[in-house]
């Protein structure tokens, strides 16, 4: 089999890449480890940049996330047993954030790419790239007993942080950034009416939380829990009552609770590989960099890199020209380390974390009153939020 762009990695930065080239004439396939309901499963985060919405609406994916997704211009910050808001809109000139959640987006991009014939396989085992510094890599894998190789002209890597990419570039080579946090995020999804229309981010001497949404009848909602601790160890009426401690009582009081449809834990690590290509590999997303949840930036982050590559890919097959790509790493990388400064910041700002002397907890009380205090201070967290430019 010969395509132009052989992408591994069958989540939202794989799916929107290959859709994105589909439509300018450049022939992909997308080769995925796991089966699509297996892809469809996974819980993940929900507030998209503006920059990602343009992106999804230019790949021809963004109708039903137009219709059912909700437009956020703020959000709030519970401290102290009140409620602080952040207006998004104003801070940013006129930006605002979408909620949908990224099931959905990905559900969306698998819809977009059958509609066209696009090729993806799931289920695709040993997937291995091969001859990266060559003129003609190439990419096999194992399907129904089979070895089946792929030619190409570019290998994109967007299959995780635990995928066969990022492992291909040599470690002489390959660099790595990592800071591992002393706790996670413990989180429920239920099928209720949110809490507040907009987000909640919860600064609580018992830690730190989160109420946040994927529609008027789902909810999502987190609790920071030492790393020690298991999804057993939480039942749901546990969950709801350590929840409802840390909300101010306002809050708490019009709480509706419910099962829980999926309860897991998170534990929270920012990391950065350099550099983000090798040859005619390149990396995108997960693979190459993880950020906390806390600011929003990890799926946001993603698509920066997609939009990046494809612009960088486009220019060589329409007019020859390889700067986007020889200078993609660079790119991705200065963007990448922007958003790792903003999580890691509202991370520390927000979080209870373990051990730490009073004067820190002073200056981390000192920070937040300075950004509820400041208008500068709050134009940089929209700026940041809402998305830099690509």
């Amino acid at each position: 089999m010969k395509v132009q762009v052989c992408i591994i990695g069958g989540g939202p930065s794989g799916l929107l890449l290959s859709q994105l080239l589909h439509l300018k004439g450049i022939d992909t396939i997308v080769l995925e480890k796991y089966s699509r309901d297996h892809v469809l499963a996974r819980i993940r985060a929900g507030v998209l940049e503006h920059g990602f919405a343009k992106l999804m609406r230019e790949a021809q994916c963004g109708e039903r996330m137009d219709r059912e997704g909700e437009i956020h211009n703020g959000f709030e910050i519970a401290h102290d047993g009140v409620l602080s808001h952040i207006d998004l809109h104003k801070h940013s000139g006129g930006n605002s954030v979408l909620v949908y959640g990224q099931t959905e987006l990905t559900r969306d991009l698998y819809e977009a790419r059958d509609r066209v014939g696009g090729k993806v396989v799931h289920n695709a085992e040993d997937v291995t790239p091969h001859d990266l510094t060559s003129d003609r890599p190439y990419v096999t894998y194992r399907s129904n007993g089979q070895t089946i190789r792929v030619d190409c002209d570019y290998i994109v890597g967007a299959d995780g942080f635990h995928g066969v990419s990022r492992k291909s570039i040599p470690k002489d080579v390959l660099r790595e950034y990592e800071k591992v946090y002393p706790f996670g995020w413990l989180g429920v999804l239920s099928r209720t009416k949110p809490v507040s229309p907009e987000l909640i981010y919860v600064k609580h001497q018992r830690g730190f939380a989160l109420c946040s949404l994927r529609s008027q009848v789902l909810s999502r909602y987190y609790i920071q829990v030492p790393l020690t601790d298991k999804v057993e160890d939480w039942s749901d009426d546990a969950f709801w009552a350590e929840l409802k401690r840390r909300l101010p009582n306002e809050v708490a009081g019009r709480l509706i609770t419910g099962p829980s449809i999926e309860k897991s834990i998170a534990p929270l690590r920012s990391f950065v590989a350099e550099p983000m290509s090798y040859g005619r590999l390149f990396l995108a997303g997960d693979a190459a960099h993880i950020v906390p949840p806390t600011g929003a930036r990890g799926l946001n982050s993603a698509a920066s890199d997609i939009y990046y590559l494809y612009h960088a890919l486009l220019a060589h097959y329409q007019s020859g020209d390889d700067a986007g790509l020889k200078g993609y790493s660079a790119k991705a990388l200065a963007r990448i380390w922007k958003a790792q400064r903003f999580s890691w910041w509202m991370t520390m700002m927000l979080h209870r974390l373990p051990d730490r002397i009073e004067y820190e907890d002073r200056l981390q009380q000192t920070e937040l009153d300075y950004l509820l205090s400041s208008e500068t201070a709050q134009r940089l967290l929209a700026e940041n939020y809402t998305g830099l430019p690509f």
